[in-house]
């Protein structure tokens, strides 16, 4: 059994939020620059420019890349050999995100009730997810995720009659309806299968992928890439001006689900992607 203290988790996490909202992956800043360069329209051209001067200034700077600095998503994979010393999981999470919200000068965004809507004042809570694998590491990775695109996000049960095509309709709707609201180019987390709860779990964890990765099953890879295709052939652009980069990727996973459903849901992100992680 490998121990690891409760106090080193809260280090990291704070660490995390930091890093995760004033570096922008390397990933995501390369596919800006090669849009860049295959963008035929001069505002388009402009407007991405901007997007990575406005990268590379809190990249070099430790400051914010967006004034939303998001609500402090958390995935965990902790190794069945792995104890937690000296204090509660969750706990040291939030501690960490309330330690970095604070010192790394960033916008509290988190109301304490839906509807009272009385912001706590540090950030937290945080949506943590668990996974528990084998081995006697832990990983962890912070994303901050923003709310103009979470907004844009959405969840539909398909019959499994409307198939292929009603995934794929509904994924081009979606983004259609999102417009220049979740300010574009996008990356598009799809779950398919599973259930009412875990399809949309999926979705979000698609958006972590690597940009540079496809699907492991080559049919999803091909869906991928038809579906980037076609969401960038709406002309909708970065931040809504027109062009051919509406989307940087689209990336779809995927869960067994029952004979009677086919639950698709559709994770929006905007272009700061925003995701970093440790192993301990």
């Amino acid at each position: 059994m490998k121990g690891i203290d409760a106090a080193l988790v809260t280090s990291e996490i704070r660490r995390l939020v930091m890093e995760a909202n004033y570096h922008l992956p390397k990933d995501v800043a390369d596919a800006l620059r090669k849009s860049k360069e295959n963008e035929k329209w001069l505002l388009a051209t402009d407007t991405l420019g901007r997007i990575i001067e406005n990268a590379e200034i809190a990249d070099t700077e430790n400051v914010p890349m967006c004034q939303d600095t998001g609500m402090a998503v958390v995935f965990v994979e902790i190794g069945q050999e792995v104890h937690i010393t000296g204090g509660g999981f969750d706990d040291a999470i939030n501690q960490g995100i309330r330690e970095g919200y604070k010192d790394g000068l960033l916008r509290k965004s988190v109301v304490g009730d839906p509807l009272a809507r009385k912001n706590t004042g540090d950030n937290t809570p945080g949506i943590i997810h668990y996974k528990i694998v084998p081995g006697d590491s832990l990983k962890i990775m912070v994303a901050p995720k923003g709310f103009g695109s979470e907004n844009m996000s959405r969840l539909k049960m398909l019959k499994p009659s409307d198939g292929l095509q009603g995934v794929k309709d509904f994924v081009i709707e979606t983004v259609e309806l999102a417009g220049p609201n979740a300010c574009p180019p996008l990356v598009v987390g799809v779950g398919i299968g599973g259930s009412f709860d875990k399809v949309t779990y999926i979705a979000k964890k698609a958006l972590m992928r690597s940009l540079d990765e496809c699907n492991p099953d080559p049919f999803y890879c091909e869906l991928e890439k038809e579906l980037l295709e076609k969401i960038n052939s709406l002309g909708i652009g970065p931040q809504g001006f027109g062009g051919r980069t509406t989307a940087l990727k689209v990336a779809i996973e995927t869960f067994p689900t029952h004979i009677a459903g086919l639950p698709v849901a559709v994770n929006i992100n905007c272009h700061a992607t925003r995701h970093k992680e440790v192993t301990l």
